[in-house]
């Protein structure tokens, strides 16, 4: 994820109760059910609430009655292998006092993304495992996936409410993350990640698999990536494309064209940086996305979390937007952690923080430099297409000119930098943002133009360090943050 104006926090916790280093990577042992209530409540303390729940209803996402945005999601068991990816999680609510979780409801959906790579050949394939109600049967049975000898699987994890707690069997909660003890990412976490991108580098060192190139955009500039600062929000690189379908009796099943004539069903989409450029910015730019076949959708070509960040990896020009200590999901108790930056890092294929040169104040003086130019002269592109989220802007460009500004605040980048939102937004008397135009005090630099504290494409990658910290759960920005965000209607 996750700019927006105040919406939701939406924050995944991994059980975790404890995190164990052990040798290159970092492992979760799960906490008994009845600690995940106050865990929840703990992560909860740590984010900009109020401010969240402002962004959520800024990108679209409906602030309804109250429900229990706090809910649990059972892994199955060897969640890596075949059998495993074709079983569907379970959600259920993390504190049954708080009221239900139910998938189909948009304020609780949970996602799930997986991307497998055949280390003797390079290649790369999606599956997205299923999630549906605990006790629960899916609305129509899951495809069958077939992983090729010695497979690697990576999963990722996104979520529409506040705090999604994975629960794993014991012999499966060494290779999932979603934080340091006590402390959740938010609505972030994965399984194996770190493992599958040190095994893609080692395919691409190879020659045996290939990031295509970024291409080049309607504005002339190289296409932009989950690390480019005119993408970026308070918490990039999370959430996932995955997308399910709900029935009206709120049963879940794949989004595949199999599925395409059960009737009357209701999209259900995560909002998150990298639907936000695969579905909404790439389409206006007139770029591609890297892709690989979907085992889901019968091997049709789909991008994937994992295959941004590859592609960002390889072909980012400088500066490279990484991960900050001033990403609400990457501090504990509102204090920067290297630990944390450090296992969410690890989880998108980025190196390990350096404290002394990533610092905010560089990432919100990047932000300042490169978003509002690239933004302004995009504008010509984005200011034609259609809104994410029509009830917050008129267009894609004032939708991301208010996630610009929510993202502004959200880092904390006024007081950094002591000056306003880089772009200054006008809203029509709906509240409807209709334009925006560069804000005052900023010196603007062009895109691209580098900055010392970023970190260059390529770097290695990062094992996890010891996490035994409480941290906040993260503000994830729901909407806002993924201009497809939005559920939609279909039969």
């Amino acid at each position: 994820m996750r700019p927006r104006t105040p919406r939701p926090t939406l924050l995944v916790v991994l059980l975790a109760a404890a995190l164990l280093i052990g040798g290159a990577g970092v492992y979760a042992a799960l906490p008994s059910a009845d600690a995940a209530p106050q865990a929840a409540a703990a992560a909860m303390q740590d984010h900009p609430s109020g401010a969240e729940r402002a962004e959520k209803k800024a990108v679209g996402m409906n602030t309804a009655p109250a429900v229990n945005a706090n809910c649990t999601l059972m892994v199955p068991p060897a969640p890596l292998t075949a059998a495993g990816l074709a079983t569907p999680y379970r959600l259920t609510a993390t504190d049954r006092n708080a009221g239900p979780c139910h998938e189909a409801n948009m304020n609780q959906s949970a996602f799930v993304e997986a991307t497998i790579l055949d280390p003797a050949t390079g290649k790369l394939s999606i599956y997205r495992p299923l999630v549906i109600d605990d006790r629960s049967t899916p609305a129509a049975a899951p495809v069958q996936p077939t992983l090729p000898a010695g497979a690697v699987v990576g999963i990722w994890f996104g979520f529409q409410g506040d705090v999604l707690t994975l629960r794993t069997q014991q012999a499966d909660a060494a290779s999932c993350v979603n934080g340091v003890h006590g402390s959740p990412f938010g609505q972030f976490g994965y399984c194996n990640a770190p493992q599958f991108f040190a095994a893609a580098n080692t395919a691409i060192q190879a020659g045996k698999l290939t990031v295509p190139p970024l291409g080049t955009a309607k504005d002339g500039k190289p296409c932009p990536t989950t690390r480019d600062f005119s993408v970026v929000d308070q918490d990039q690189s999370d959430n996932l494309v995955t997308e399910y379908l709900a029935t009206r009796d709120g049963r879940i099943a794949q989004n595949t064209p199999a599925n395409a004539g059960m009737g009357a069903t209701t999209l259900l989409t995560n909002a998150s940086d990298n639907g936000l450029l695969v579905q909404r910015i790439y389409p206006t730019l007139g770029c591609q996305p890297f892709t690989a076949p979907d085992m889901t959708s019968g091997g049709t070509p789909a991008a994937s979390l994992a295959l941004n960040e590859l592609q960002a990896a390889a072909h980012q020009p400088a500066p490279v937007a990484l991960v900050p200590p001033n990403d609400p999901m990457a501090q504990v108790n509102k204090n920067p952690n290297t630990t944390k930056a450090n296992l969410y890092r690890a989880g998108v294929d980025q190196p390990p923080l350096n404290p002394a040169v990533d610092t905010g104040k560089a990432y919100c003086q990047n932000i300042a430099d490169i978003a509002p130019a690239r933004l302004l002269l995009d504008k010509p592109f984005t200011a034609a297409a259609a809104s994410p989220d029509p009830a917050m802007a008129t267009t894609l460009f004032g939708f991301l000119a208010q996630r610009l500004t929510a993202t502004w605040t959200n880092l904390g980048c006024q007081q950094l930098l002591h000056r306003g939102p880089p772009l200054q937004t006008m809203a029509d008397g709906t509240g409807k943002v209709t334009d925006a135009k560069q804000g005052q005090g900023n010196n603007q630099a062009q895109p691209n133009q580098a900055q010392p504290n970023q970190a260059q494409p390529n770097q290695a990658q990062p094992n996890q360090a010891q996490a035994n910290q409480k941290t906040p759960a993260q503000t994830n920005q729901r909407q806002g943050r993924n201009g497809a965000g939005n559920q939609g209607n279909h039969g």
